[in-house]
């Protein structure tokens, strides 16, 4: 939780990532289309990441239909977007401060569901404040979401963000709950309902790409060697892709460092198949009167 304020130095490297982000995100969006790769829109987003910032907070998530995060493309990855929901999830670092935002473009024809995730985001964030349980903002996005007929996604929650850490607490649940704590100024916190035509509940999936260190030690393969100096050195606790590395054996050392337990995977979270996932997102600041948006 919070020390209280956040100085003024700290409050411009949000606000930078925060508006770095709004436009990269706004404009990666209008690259979904049918036709267009699922790698030619997260390259894009992150390449202008790199270039207006000090780095993506972890590889661009990409996630259609049933699947709710953790979708990040592979090195060699031609899936094409088609008649499909798509949640495009992205994060900014400013000297490690982070923003996180994510949007869904409906190519489905269920826009509906969009409005939902959306409509409840609104209405998280008019609840924020000092002294607000989160537990009560909750409450807020799962009353929107079950307003619409659809239901919040259970298991998955919002977060708190802090230098180099891209989830820390608190958490913020999509349903009501008297198990909360209060918000205090100084907090840093993405929302992010997700709104599901399922039953409200995601598992793993085969599909991992996306990792962050997990225990940094000595390991005698050369070349997970290698690639945990390029992860220690450039993305230090904050996640990766494994079509980021530069090693031409990279996929193998990743699978090695992590079953050695060097490294942490993040398995794509899905519904059930045949379901539709939404997603709507903002990292905010609690101020004494409420929140300041960073990725508005």
């Amino acid at each position: 939780m919070s020390d209280g304020p956040l100085d003024e130095e700290t409050m411009e490297k949000y606000r930078e990532a925060g508006s770095v982000l709004r436009q990269v995100l706004d404009e990666a969006a209008e690259l979904v289309e049918p036709g267009t790769t699922h790698l030619e829109v997260a390259e894009f987003a992150e390449e202008q990441i790199n270039e207006l910032a000090d780095g993506p907070a972890f590889p661009a998530n990409i996630s259609v239909d049933e699947e709710a995060s953790h979708a990040s493309p592979g090195r060699d990855d031609d899936t094409e977007f088609g008649e499909e929901m798509v949640c495009l999830d992205c994060g900014v670092h400013i000297d490690g401060y982070i923003a996180d935002a994510a949007v869904t473009v409906d190519l489905s024809g269920n826009p509906e569901l969009v409005e939902a995730a959306e409509e409840a985001l609104d209405a998280a964030l008019d609840a924020v404040g000092p002294g607000v349980e989160t537990g009560e903002i909750g409450a807020a996005i799962e009353d929107v979401i079950r307003g619409y007929g659809y239901t919040p996604i259970l298991n998955l929650s919002g977060h708190g963000v802090a230098q180099w850490d891209a989830h820390t607490g608190p958490t913020i649940p999509n349903r009501g709950t008297d198990r909360g704590v209060e918000l205090e100024v100084g907090d840093v916190v993405a929302i992010e309902p997700f709104a599901t035509t399922g039953r409200g509940k995601v598992t793993e999936g085969s599909k991992e790409e996306i990792y962050s260190l997990e225990n940094d030690r000595s390991v005698r393969n050369r070349a997970a060697r290698q690639v945990l100096e390029q992860v220690t050195e450039k993305y230090r606790t904050l996640p990766f892709a494994a079509r980021w590395l530069e090693s031409g054996r990279a996929e193998m050392a990743v699978k090695r460092l992590s079953q050695q337990g060097v490294l942490h995977g993040y398995p794509v979270l899905k519904e059930d198949d045949g379901e539709l996932v939404a997603q709507a997102e903002h990292t905010v600041v609690v101020t004494e009167d409420g929140c300041e948006i960073l990725t508005a």
